[in-house]
């Protein structure tokens, strides 16, 4: 039997979501998952990961229109793409840039955003598609220089949150991908 706890539970309860409401989280809320993402570890406390958290909706409107030029505008890069934008009309979208490529550091810095936004009541979806517009020679630049990221930097992942909209059933796990050797 497993033990349970408040940090296991809200771990074990967390899902992808792609329903939104249209109210933005809270400042308090906001500042939580800014120091969930300060504190996450990094290898050799080389802290790489540099976040933005974007809560401009005409800003997120016009990196989905270069983002779908990129892509193709008939091109299911993601779920539900022919309804939803890459942020999935969350009113807020983190995305996460580093020196080089430090995937894992980034994807430790994610988990924190998503445990503690779970932790609030809040919904998160991480996406990678939008790297195709920020990984573009032109559009990736200007976006960059926007958000105030140095143009050495190349995007790690990104993450929606806000509040959720939909209650989907969770996905079923394949518990033979972990095993215990003693």
């Amino acid at each position: 039997m497993m033990v349970r706890n408040e940090t296991v539970d809200i771990i074990l309860k967390r899902q992808t979501i792609r329903e939104y409401k249209k109210e933005q989280i809270s400042s308090e809320e906001l500042e939580t998952l800014i120091a969930a993402a300060l504190r996450a570890p990094s290898g050799r406390n080389s802290q790489p990961c540099h976040v933005r958290f974007i809560q401009n909706a005409q800003m997120l409107r016009e990196m989905q229109i270069d983002f779908k030029n990129i892509v193709g505008w008939n091109t299911p890069v993601h779920t539900k793409w022919e309804t939803n934008p890459f942020y999935q009309n969350a009113p807020t979208f983190a995305v996460i840039f580093a020196q080089g490529e430090s995937y894992m550091d980034a994807g430790i810095m994610v988990e924190n955003i998503c445990i503690a936004a779970e932790s609030m009541g809040l919904a998160t979806c991480i996406v990678g598609s939008v790297g195709a517009l920020f990984d573009d020679e032109e559009k990736g630049a200007k976006w960059k220089m926007k958000i105030g990221i140095d143009a050495g930097f190349k995007f790690q992942i990104g993450v929606c949150i806000g509040y959720p909209d939909e209650k989907p059933e969770m996905k079923p796990r394949f518990e033979d991908r972990i095993s215990v050797i003693k």
